[in-house]
């Protein structure tokens, strides 16, 4: 290639920033970031950077949030370079996180927009990187307004994503909460190949993409697989992290009023408990604890504890346990495929819900919905089409969602209809446009 031509590749060329929780971590936001930061890689004339937290939350949070299970490289046959450096508990590591960010003159930087507690850390990465940088700030939001809601939530998010340029939500509700949240702010809401017509704050509305890190195994034996997990012919399947506002405890009990009027069903429940992941005996973790409740209820007053919060006791109450499958474990991300492989519904009776990364992992098994009709949900599950609808705190409903889910099977090709749009290529490639 001539030197002109090599001038002119250069000056094509984009530095993409994902700034978010490395692929060392647990979880979806992990997940996320890396799957992002994989589909901007396979785009020709990109440089892709991920710029990790060390430790994503105050020290006295009693949890272990390391990937110590999954054996494989989620980078491996990329180019991407990971930076692990910005420290919660270290403010000098966020002004040396905006100089790295800065050094690397990105063309565009896309924060992970999770949770309310890091928007000290995060609102003063993006507001040094708006002086010291050219690029343009994303915030690509989980959520706006927090599932467990206080105002100081609401004052951490404000502070956390008052200084991009533009946003990224999942859900048309997402979008409403920002307006909600910024009375003040003139905002444009644009879909997929839109254009902004005014002079207001751009908000992209996308999807959450399919995850494509977790492929179905052509050679699974679903008959084997059932066998030596006990499950009988029909099975639900509860997966991620047990955390309340997913309803496991609605969940279980209303499996368990379906079991009374039906003897081939099985409940698979797959996940680690999310306060329950350090050694409790442990002077450490006890002091975690303490302090950690204590900050809490100085704070987050109107909250309940969600630490006390055990669903998978009335497993026991209901005299179920013959017919759930427990493992109550951080699942590597090898052993993923086969819980939704061997599965017939996914369930999703949340109390609250913005887009879910096991919703989009439920996708790409091409597996049927259950879900209660908060949140985004009513926009991406279609009753009776890709799945099935229930009332809010209604069991009685559940139950009949899950009946429905027997009785009147959900073709799966309307599930693959659904998400057939929905790849990281396409929504990468929608954010460099």
């Amino acid at each position: 290639m001539s030197e002109r031509g090599q001038t002119k590749r250069m000056k094509n060329k984009k530095t993409v920033v994902c700034f978010g929780p490395g692929p060392m971590f647990k979880g979806g936001i992990a997940n996320y970031n890396t799957s992002l930061a994989k589909a901007f890689d396979k785009m020709p004339d990109t440089e892709v950077h991920i710029v990790s937290w060390t430790q994503q939350y105050p020290a006295i949070i009693p949890r272990d949030f390391i990937d110590n299970k999954s054996k494989e490289d989620q980078l491996d046959g990329t180019n991407i370079k990971v930076h692990y450096i910005t420290n919660y508990n270290n403010p000098a590591s966020w002004g040396a996180t905006a100089k790295l960010i800065a050094g690397l003159n990105p063309d565009k930087v896309i924060f992970q927009w999770a949770i309310a507690i890091q928007g000290l850390p995060m609102g003063f990465i993006a507001k040094k990187l708006k002086k010291k940088s050219k690029a343009e700030i994303l915030f690509d939001l989980h959520f706006v307004i927090q599932k467990e809601g206080s105002a100081l939530d609401n004052r951490l998010t404000r502070m956390g994503i008052k200084h991009a340029h533009a946003y990224v939500v999942h859900a048309f509700k997402t979008a409403g909460e920002l307006k909600i949240l910024f009375p003040s702010r003139k905002f444009e809401v644009v879909e997929r190949n839109g254009k902004i017509a005014g002079d207001g704050i751009k908000v992209h509305k996308l999807y959450h993409p399919v995850y494509d890190m977790f492929k179905p195994d052509p050679d699974f034996d679903m008959e084997k697989a059932k066998k030596e997990m006990g499950l009988n012919k029909h099975v639900f399947l509860f997966f991620g992290f047990i955390r309340k506002y997913k309803g496991l405890h609605n969940v279980i009990e209303a499996f368990a009023k379906l079991a009374l009027t039906r003897d081939d069903v099985s409940l698979l429940v797959v996940g680690e408990s999310f306060w329950k992941t350090l050694d409790s005996t442990k002077l450490s973790t006890k002091v975690k604890n303490a302090t950690f409740g204590l900050a809490k209820k100085i704070f987050l007053k109107k909250q309940d504890d969600e630490r006390e919060y055990n669903p998978l006791a009335l497993i026991g109450q209901f005299g179920i346990q013959d017919k759930v499958f427990l493992d109550n474990e951080f699942v590597p991300n090898e052993d993923v495929p086969k819980y939704f492989q061997v599965s017939d519904s996914i369930m999703l009776f949340y109390l609250t819900a913005t887009p879910s990364g096991v919703e989009s992992i439920g996708y790409n098994f091409n597996m049927p919905m259950l879900a209660t009709n908060v949140g985004h949900f009513p926009e991406t599950v279609k009753d009776g089409f890709n799945g099935y609808l229930a009332k809010d705190g209604d069991i009685n409903s559940m139950v009949e969602a899950m009946k429905k889910s027997i009785e009147k099977p959900i073709d799966r090709a309307n599930v693959a209809a659904t998400s057939k749009d929905m790849s990281w290529d396409n929504y990468a490639a929608e954010l460099l446009r």
